[in-house]
């Protein structure tokens, strides 16, 4: 049996129309297919991987780290140099009370243990969050995403979650003396890329102060240098109780953390003791290729170049079909009339050589999110790649 046979008889599908793109390796922002083929990733594994393909430096660490220990012991028991290193560096990027680091193995991981910090140090229940947010898919992260289809076939989930409209002022009057905590993207991501606008996020920093809930920001596609600055949240004024990342922070290797003061986090220490565990998180390797990530990103000055790179994409993609573009840094979406329209663009750019995608509460919209490595001859091939495509999918 070939390997696409093999893919689908034994390995669970989340669709009916798999991308079926099958890859040899991978390399900075390109990828390689089976057959000769080289595809210009455009979207970078969903917002993974920000310093490109098995990025030498990532290598190097986790090399370097393989040869010295794998899995030890249960999250928290052991001194572990990766662990104790990353967390130094990431509150190092971040605002004094910020200090405290749970690592974890995924975004969605991160977000259920906020929440359950969260209520657990508020003595609360009632969440709130945003509708067309998107949050993960395990129960109580799904509890609190705002797509309704997403939700319905898997019912009940976590009671006491109350949705409000991102960037709608007079909705913040819901959060109230029960609420626990409001969980937002900085960035609305599977929403279409939507930023805040009218102070929106100093208004719910200042509502959340004043009725005592926290307020956690979900950074784990915006964080680790994707919109141009280290968090998304800096080009807003704020400072998060409880703050989310993961997707890019591991250079390609599995990694989620979630990050509050310490006098915060010690909630879990007691009663019960144990208040969140994990088996895997915070795996050496896994914090090894992070640390490396994240340095990579400061020390070869990637946030420099976004802006200049976004403003080119913006520039570049002019055409008739391309209704408008949406974006924080390198976090874009170019908005087509429909569905329809985009996803014939999407398959006849693949057939080009360029990897697209649409957002899942935005479907008329193309994802573009590359490598923060790209180059501008790169983002030249890649647009011209896109509006090639559109001609020969759709035309004007």
């Amino acid at each position: 049996m070939s390997m696409r046979q093999l893919f689908l008889q034994h390995v669970a599908q989340t669709s009916d129309f798999p991308l079926m793109i099958e890859v040899e390796k991978a390399e900075g922002i390109y990828m390689h297919g089976t057959q000769g083929e080289r595809y210009l990733d455009l979207i970078s594994g969903i917002g993974v991987s920000n310093v490109g393909h098995r990025h030498p430096r990532v290598l190097k660490a986790i090399h370097e780290q393989l040869d010295k220990y794998l899995h030890l012991m249960v999250y928290g028991e052991f001194v572990q140099a990766p662990q104790a290193q990353l967390a130094q560096a990431i509150t190092a990027t971040l605002p004094a009370r910020l200090n405290n680091v749970y690592f974890l193995n995924s975004g969605t991981e991160a977000v259920e243990g906020a929440l359950k910090l969260a209520k657990r140090h508020t003595g609360r229940t009632e969440l709130v969050s945003c509708r067309n947010a998107y949050h993960g898919s395990t129960q109580g992260a799904l509890s609190v995403n705002g797509s309704e289809g997403f939700k319905n076939a898997f019912r009940p989930l976590l009671p006491d979650v109350r949705h409000i409209r991102y960037n709608h002022l007079p909705d913040l009057q819901s959060i109230t003396t029960r609420t626990a905590a409001v969980i937002i993207e900085t960035v609305q991501g599977e929403a279409g890329v939507r930023v805040s606008e009218n102070d929106y996020l100093q208004h719910l920093r200042k509502r959340c102060t004043e009725v005592g809930a926290l307020l956690i920001l979900d950074e784990i596609q915006c964080g680790f240098g994707r919109t141009g600055t280290f968090w998304a949240f800096e080009q807003f004024g704020i400072e998060p109780d409880i703050l989310l990342c993961a997707k890019g922070m591991g250079g390609g290797m599995p990694i989620g953390a979630f990050i509050a003061p310490q006098e915060i986090m010690a909630a879990f220490k007691t009663d019960p003791i144990l208040g969140h565990c994990t088996t895997f998180g915070g795996h050496p390797v896994s914090c090894a290729a992070s640390l490396a990530t994240l340095q990579t990103i400061l020390e070869e000055k990637l946030l420099e170049g976004v802006a200049e790179k976004a403003a080119l994409f913006k520039e570049l993609l002019v055409h008739p079909r391309i209704k408008e573009i949406r974006n924080c840094g390198l976090m874009m979406a170019a908005e087509f009339e429909s569905f329809e329209v985009l996803k014939a663009v999407i398959d006849r750019a693949i057939l080009n050589g360029v990897l697209t995608d649409w957002f899942l509460f935005c479907d008329n919209s193309m994802r573009i999110a590359p490598p923060l490595v790209i180059t501008e001859a790169e983002i030249r091939e890649a647009c011209a790649v896109i509006l090639r495509s559109i001609e020969e999918a759709v035309g004007s």
